[in-house]
């Protein structure tokens, strides 16, 4: 059986630990708003119960003993696994937050023009996005959610947001001064632009794409290149040559007419966006409800 509770009491503890911080009853009963007597009574209980002294009083003031620096710092151990506990649940209950990661793109291109209507549709519920670009690592970060770009074995286990499904676009007014573009040997004569990856990444760039589309080798250097894939896209509605388009991303501009796509040029691959959920043992509703939200919308889409 517990000493808390049949023998030690957790006011007590309380107040030693306060006691023990401030190493002075006087300033312990101010920080409790109580009083310096009422704060020596409640150590000499704890003391009596259990058997030890706690506190050597020494001139104008308390120093611990050994037993009272070990019982002071297991105490604080035990207070601030309780407070985190409170905030998580605070945090999970109350003011329900979700933290979600992502890149730049899936961002830009297809979360925020969404994310309107599910927070119409759960108004209790923060949403907190971070973005970053390049290799995204979730383990050391607050982060609940993440929404990446997966190669093929990282999806055997994440759910699928949408494949990788990649064609070459442009603008109207780009095509129309260099079109027809009707084979893959016109594209490699014509101004690309490309996206830099860094190792590990796992999505196309233009010479992964002619070589899976055709077993083409191409090696010439890209007219411009981005670190950014809206930027780049920003590029191609600009005119200022073709990009890689994904779709799922680029939709809504080939559905505007911003962008034109080669769709004979297509070319699908087994990667593509996951949803992964960083922290599965937590289930609350909220990651439930974007979860459920997120896979009910690519669905129809």
């Amino acid at each position: 059986m517990s000493l808390i509770g049949r023998t030690v009491s957790a006011q007590g503890l309380r107040v030693f630990e306060v006691a023990a911080r401030h190493l002075s009853f006087t300033a312990a009963a101010r920080e409790l708003r109580s009083t310096q007597s009422a704060v020596s009574q409640q150590i000499r209980a704890l003391e009596e119960q259990l058997g030890i002294p706690l506190f050597e009083r020494i001139y104008r003031g308390v120093r611990l003993t050994e037993a009272g620096q070990a019982l002071f710092t297991s105490v604080q151990d035990g207070f601030a696994t309780i407070e985190r506990t409170l905030d998580r649940l605070h945090r999970q209950h109350r003011h329900r937050r979700l933290n979600i990661l992502t890149d730049f793109s899936f961002a830009a291109y297809w979360l925020l023009p969404r994310l309107p209507q599910f927070r119409h549709s759960h108004p209790d519920i923060d949403v907190r996005l971070t973005t970053q670009q390049g290799t995204l690592d979730w383990h050391d970060q607050d982060v609940d959610v993440a929404l990446l770009f997966c190669n093929e074995r990282m999806l055997v286990e994440a759910p699928r947001l949408f494949g990788e499904e990649v064609l070459p676009v442009c603008s109207p007014a780009f095509l129309e001064r260099h079109g027809p573009i009707d084979s893959l040997a016109r594209l490699a004569e014509l101004p690309l632009m490309a996206l830099f990856a860094e190792d590990q990444q796992p999505w196309l760039d233009w010479p992964e794409y002619f070589r899976q589309l055709a077993d083409m080798d191409y090696a010439q250097p890209a007219e411009l290149t981005f670190n950014n894939y809206t930027l780049l896209i920003q590029a191609v509605i600009a005119g200022q040559g073709i990009g890689l388009g994904w779709r799922g991303l680029i939709d809504d501009q080939l559905a505007s007419g911003v962008l034109v796509g080669l769709e004979e040029m297509r070319l699908a691959t087994p990667r593509g966006y996951g949803l992964i959920d960083v922290r599965p043992s937590e289930t609350g509703s909220a990651k439930q409800a974007l979860c459920h939200w997120l896979l009910e919308g690519v669905h129809r889409a």
